[in-house]
Formats: C-alpha cells, structure tokens, sequence
C-alpha cells in the first residue's frame, strides 16, 4: 500500500479532536496521540471518512510489525474517530469494526522463592512474638495473603462475620461481587486466634482501622514493604499482589489443578490464571518429560 506524505489533520479528524476536548474532556497528551495516529492512518488510506474495510484491512498490515500495545491504542483511536463519523453523519457505516485488537502478552508477574517468603514469614513471627497488636495483626495479614491468596482490597475489609466457624474456611465477596470460599491454613487460622485475643473491640471489621473502619490498602502495602525491608528483601519486589502471586505460583509447582487455582484466586476467567502456567513452565515441561506416554521412545 502506498504511503503519502503526513500532512495536518483532515478537517473530520480536526472536528473529532474538538469534540474530544470539549465534551470528553480529553487530555492534551491524549489529543496529541490521537492526532498523530489518525494522520498517519490518512497518510496510509487518504480520507478517513471515505475508507472501506479492504482500506483499513491494509492499514492493519501496515501496522503489524508494531507492538500489540501501540497497535491497540491506535486500532482504539480509529474505532472512536468511526463512531464520530457516524454520529456527525459524515458516513452510514464503520468499517473498523473489522479491525482485530491485537492480544497483547501480559506481564509475569514478580516472584518471591520459597527461601524468601521463609525469612518474610520467619520475620513476621518475630515481630508477633513480643505481642503487640500491631505485630500480631500483621502476622494475621501476610498468613492470608500468601497462605489464602487474597487480594489486598478482599483481606483488608473482612468483616468479622467472614470468620471460620465449624470449617477452616473464608467466605469473600471478590470482584464483582461474586462470592467464595477460600480455604485457610492451620498456620493462619493460629495467627487470626492470637489476632482475635489482642484485636481493639468496637467494629465490625477484622482488621479495624484506628480511625474507623478499616484497615486500607495503602497502609497494608506499606506494611507489607517495612516487613520485607527487615526480613532482608528488597521492599520493591514485595507488595500484597507479589504475595498472592506466590500463594498461587508454589500451589501450581506442588502440583495444584489450574481450574483448582482458578476458584481459590477468585477469577472469572480460566485465561487469567493461565498465567501461571508461564510461571510454572519449567515444572511444566519436567512434567510432560516424566509422565508422557512415549517419554522412553
């Protein structure tokens, strides 16, 4: 496909771009790239407005060799200027809608190896050990984020309701408001006894907050980090995520079922928790070496 020259922004484009600052609000930075990618788009196609699907088809080509991330945003902002088009009555159809987002690979998470979640937990025991409730709560709060994987919203606003009684279980309201159970460890039922002992009564929250309500994301990510710096980690590689990225990392390498993992995570998607397979893929390729049919062939 032969490529003009970039040249200033056609008058619809010019008129989206208007409309995206008065009415959407748009940053200058956001108006700038979009600018950019519709121009060279018509330096591709010519006149965005008069482009059929065989057009933009080869637009997509063009773009192919770029990252799935640069492809996405600009495949995004030629789908908003064609709903412009439309809603204005500069043209009946949009042929965008031929457009395939690219599926960008998204990142691995990091890591703690079991050595350093030991010190992290040996630490936390250490600081519990002397009694204080702040050291015993948050003893209580790393045994379930990494011994339950919970994320670091569903563990801090626990109500006390959300407590096992006759089975060594959780009951989360997760994401969406969707519910589960998820299954808590000896250690960490211990550590929540010695939390309850100590816990400031008066709310309705399992971890409260001194200043009502409870315990928010922000100060658990930063206790989280003060642990890890005396543990001898590098408070960068640690947060509540690293620490449920791990609960789910060593299940999968102990031999736990993805869909298992899947449930226990509170994911909505299989394709979420594949993840870990990419994680895991060392232990996965030892497996299929060991236990495959023709491994001795």
């Amino acid at each position: 496909m032969t490529r003009r020259s970039a040249g200033p922004a056609s008058p619809a484009v010019a008129a989206f771009l208007a409309m995206m600052a008065a009415e959407r609000g748009a940053a200058a930075n956001t108006l700038a790239a979009y600018a950019r990618d519709l121009s060279g788009a018509e330096s591709v196609v010519g006149n965005l407005v008069t482009a059929d699907v065989e057009a933009l088809t080869g637009l997509a080509q063009t773009w192919a060799e770029l990252a799935p991330a640069s492809q996405a945003r600009k495949i995004s902002a030629l789908r908003q200027f064609m709903a412009f088009a439309q809603d204005e009555g500069l043209r009946a159809d949009d042929p965008s809608t031929a457009l395939v987002r690219p599926r960008a690979r998204r990142p691995l998470p990091r890591l703690l190896d079991h050595a350093e979640i030991a010190r992290f937990l040996e630490t936390a025991e250490a600081d519990a050990a002397a009694g204080t409730p702040e050291g015993v709560r948050l003893l209580a709060l790393v045994e379930l984020l990494y011994g339950s994987g919970l994320r670091a919203t569903e563990l801090v606003s626990l109500p006390l309701a959300a407590l096992p009684r006759d089975v060594p279980f959780l009951a989360i309201t997760g994401k969406g408001g969707q519910q589960r159970l998820v299954p808590v460890s000896t250690r960490a039922l211990a550590a929540l006894r010695r939390w309850l002992a100590v816990r400031p009564g008066g709310s309705r929250h399992l971890f409260p907050s001194p200043r009502g309500g409870h315990l928010t994301r922000v100060r658990l990510f930063q206790l989280v980090r003060d642990l890890a710096l005396r543990a001898g980690i590098d408070p960068e590689k640690v947060s509540p995520h690293v620490l449920r990225h791990a609960f789910a990392t060593h299940l999968l390498e102990g031999g736990a079922d993805l869909r298992v993992l899947q449930t226990l995570l509170g994911h909505a998607d299989i394709a979420t928790t594949e993840i870990y397979t990419h994680v895991d893929s060392a232990r996965l390729v030892a497996l299929v070496n060991e236990k495959h049919p023709l491994r001795h062939l």
